[in-house]
């Protein structure tokens, strides 16, 4: 479906404990901002490509967008870069669980809880290649009855986003994604830059839209994202990035 690629990412499979991400430094730390702003990213560009696509949704878009970004992920990048994504990306799931967890459950949210999402996203990654990543379900200690699922999982998710997407990539008179350079002049507002921008035109590369979409950076007063349907944008805050690197000391 994508041309395979590589980002500068080091593999931190088993070096972190699976309750949290207490001892995480330096570049693991730098690693796990960078590989949840693009799981973040892509997230946010399930809901645009719902929208834009027209697709039916059969369940809750959330996990439509959920199931998106890990596909992604594991089409997008080689064996390596993925894993280390998927892997941070997971642990981002136990850092927000880990925040909330003396708070009552927000059953009523249109997200999954976080444990759910967890789950989600290590079945589909490991059902995408089991032969290649029993580690990475072992790591996480995904359940057997649970794993043995897996790969109908990834096969049904597959299915059912494989067409969309190669209908973009030969949509030859489509539109391509803009990128708003951020206002901010500040070191937040270039690291969210540094990571989001090459992805942007990594995309161009491979899909097109219907109607021209716009990813902005900006500060919103909280760590938040968001695809707006009225303006056709997807907005990534600033203020994700110290809620990210908070997490990381949990």
């Amino acid at each position: 479906m994508f041309k395979l690629r590589t980002i500068f990412l080091t593999t931190c499979l088993g070096t972190l404990p699976m309750a949290g991400m207490a001892g995480m430094a330096g570049d693991d730390e730098d690693q796990f901002v960078d590989s949840n702003l693009l799981g973040i990213f892509y997230h946010e560009l399930g809901h645009a490509v719902i929208d834009l696509m027209q697709l039916p949704v059969f369940g809750q878009e959330e996990d439509a967008a959920d199931v998106f970004s890990i596909l992604l992920v594991n089409e997008f990048f080689d064996e390596e870069t993925a894993t280390a994504l998927a892997y941070d990306a997971a642990l981002g799931f136990l850092g927000e669980a880990a925040a909330v967890a003396n708070d009552e459950p927000a059953y009523w949210d249109v997200h999954g809880l976080d444990e759910q999402r967890f789950y989600n996203l290590v079945c589909l990654f490991y059902g995408a290649n089991p032969n290649e990543r029993e580690d990475f379900a072992e790591a996480f200690e995904l359940p057997e009855y649970r794993g043995d699922s897996c790969p109908e999982e990834f096969d049904l998710a597959y299915d059912s986003w494989s067409a969309v997407l190669d209908e973009m990539g030969k949509n030859g008179g489509g539109q391509t994604i803009g990128y708003r350079t951020p206002e901010s002049d500040n070191e937040v507002a270039g690291f969210v830059h540094d990571i989001i921008a090459p992805e942007v035109s990594a995309l161009n590369e491979q899909l097109q839209f219907p109607q021209s979409l716009e990813v902005r950076i900006e500060e919103c007063g909280e760590a938040n994202a968001f695809y707006d349907p009225e303006s056709i944008a997807i907005t990534i805050c600033e203020e994700f990035v110290p809620h990210l690197q908070e997490m990381a000391a949990y």
